[in-house]
């Protein structure tokens, strides 16, 4: 079964799993990872917390009082292009972003008294779940911390707001775009690629349960079989892996794609005589995604983001496969 037409059917089931009728009368009870919560009325003032839910509010045609503080990829502020485009589109202010940092800041939140917080692709502990219960309902994600899908956060969203039917169509419209972005590029087919980046003076490699990773298998690439095989012999307990440049070689794949943040670290990296040596690396098989946005754009992508960068990310990856002899 195609994969897009497998979420989208279980985007269905999650909405029909959350107790909310398609007509989506209120009150409404959706269930997640700390059990359920019961949204008695159509939010008014909604405000999401972690990533893309805020996106999600705005594709489906409304404007949170707050959303969060974007530091890797947003502007000055930490706001994202997509979310200020949305904005503007709707003819609204800009919502209020809440402070930065990792722990959720629970009195600003308070102090926009929302009827609704949406937290789906997040990491709120169950501590901080019951906080935010205090000052309105929360819906958190369905099962692990960060782990919802893209489209499980846009049906969620949209199940949340009174808007399923809206999310649905959602999905079917970004999944059947990426299909037709993806067919402008016959060289992708059965093309297996290996994500990887720098840090810390070693090659981080995204395995097979990454986001970034799950998303371009969805997509109808393949994850070089090595990805799995290293993993298992680093001893894999994460989503990314670590190798030295000395065994780098060892990661044999039709494509590289690799993700840096600025201009300078791409080009240090393909300065590392180590480096320039791999055999796609030589070949030019490898496509460099360069720079905070475009990488926040993808990794993994939003109800907006997806259309923000995906054209130019598929393309970086059909080039290297052309470089690859595909």
């Amino acid at each position: 079964m195609n994969p897009f037409i497998k979420s989208a059917l279980a985007a269905t089931l999650v909405i029909l799993g959350a107790g909310a009728a398609m007509a989506q009368d209120f009150p409404v009870t959706i269930s997640h990872a700390f059990g359920e919560t019961v949204i008695p009325a159509k939010p008014q003032r909604i405000v999401t917390w972690g990533w893309a839910s805020q996106d999600a509010v705005l594709a489906l045609g409304e404007v949170p009082v707050g959303i969060p503080h974007f530091g890797y990829g947003g502007d000055e502020n930490g706001a994202l292009s997509w979310d200020k485009d949305a904005v503007a589109a709707l003819g609204a202010e800009f919502p209020t972003i809440l402070p930065a940092g990792r722990e959720v800041p629970v009195e600003a939140i308070a102090a926009l008294q929302p009827d609704l917080i949406i937290a789906v692709y997040s990491g709120i502990s169950e501590d901080e779940y019951k906080v935010l219960s205090g000052i309105a309902p929360v819906v958190a994600y369905p099962a692990e911390a960060w782990s919802a899908s893209w489209q499980e956060v846009i049906t969620i969203t949209g199940t949340a707001m009174g808007k399923a039917d809206e999310g649905v169509a959602l999905v079917a419209e970004l999944e059947q775009f990426i299909i037709d972005e993806t067919a402008k590029y016959p060289q992708l087919a059965d093309v297996n690629f290996a994500a990887i980046s720098e840090y810390n003076g070693q090659i981080d490699v995204y395995a097979d349960f990454d986001s970034r990773v799950k998303f371009l298998v969805d997509a109808g690439l393949v994850s070089a079989p090595i990805v799995a095989e290293l993993g298992q012999r680093e001893g894999l307990n994460f989503s990314v892996f670590s190798l030295g440049y000395e065994v780098f070689d060892d990661l044999t794949a039709d494509v590289l794609v690799a993700y840096f943040e600025t201009p300078e670290t791409k080009a240090a990296f393909f300065d590392n005589a180590v480096i320039a040596l791999h055999p796609q690396v030589a070949k030019g098989a490898v496509a460099s995604v360069v720079g905070a946005e475009l990488i926040n754009s993808i990794s993994p992508p939003s109800a907006l983001s997806l259309k923000w960068g995906y054209a130019q990310y598929i393309r970086l990856i059909a080039d290297a496969a052309t470089a690859a002899g595909k």
